[in-house]
């Protein structure tokens, strides 16, 4: 098994690399849509949530409302940590039982998570480890117009969404592989092409446990 961290900023295009990694075979493990899973109406993520920030951060279905929670804790540390204290425990726990299962594999994984970078900045040792880090890249100026253009931002929450995120100069400073997403289709395929090579190329992973397994 191989694993690597994928990142970038919002508005990168990160998601069309992964895309291409999983028609390249790859096993995509998606942080956000494991929290998604778990926030779902039913789960303890859910219902934990619901007991600290109250009623209001529901949908009419108990789905749950994610602008009413981005309101809550855009600019409030102490609430931004009490979500984070919630939601990733169960989200770390399940995202390495998805590892281990692949331990014994061949396989590719594809871990995206898009605070991987802040993760490593905070210090200590990373909470995954993998065998390289990738990172799409993108000027500012271009994640802007996409995100107005294809996502409904407005320019200046585009602008608030994206210096709210580490630099773009610290994701650069931690990457094994660089793919500039700031170019034509098909050179960011053949970008794609050589990062596959080079993920397939690395060493082996091994898979972290559960705390409890220390």
């Amino acid at each position: 098994m191989i694993v690597i961290g994928l990142t970038g900023g919002i508005g990168s295009g990160k998601s069309t690399v992964s895309d291409c990694f999983v028609e390249h075979d790859a096993i995509l493990v998606d942080a956000d849509v494991i929290v998604r899973e778990m926030q779902a109406p039913g789960q303890v993520v859910h219902t934990e949530m619901v007991a600290h920030f109250g009623d209001t951060i529901l949908n009419s279905d108990e789905s749950l409302d994610r602008q009413a929670i981005a309101e809550i804790v855009f600019g409030d540390k102490g609430a931004l940590r009490e979500l984070n204290r919630i939601v990733h425990p169960p989200v770390n726990s399940e995202i390495r039982r998805r590892i281990r299962r692949e331990a014994d594999t061949d396989n590719l994984l594809v871990l995206d998570i898009p605070l991987l970078v802040e993760g490593i900045i905070a210090g200590g040792p990373p909470r995954y480890i993998v065998s390289g880090i990738l990172v799409v890249d993108t000027p500012t100026e271009i994640a802007v117009d996409r995100l107005v253009a294809q996502r409904g931002f407005t320019e200046d929450d585009a602008r608030s969404r994206i210096a709210a995120q580490v630099a773009r100069e610290k994701r650069l400073e931690v990457a094994d592989f660089v793919i500039d997403n700031s170019v034509h289709l098909d050179r960011l395929y053949r970008q794609i092409d050589r990062a596959y090579e080079w993920a397939r190329a690395l060493p082996a992973t091994e898979p972290t446990p559960e705390p409890e397994d220390d």
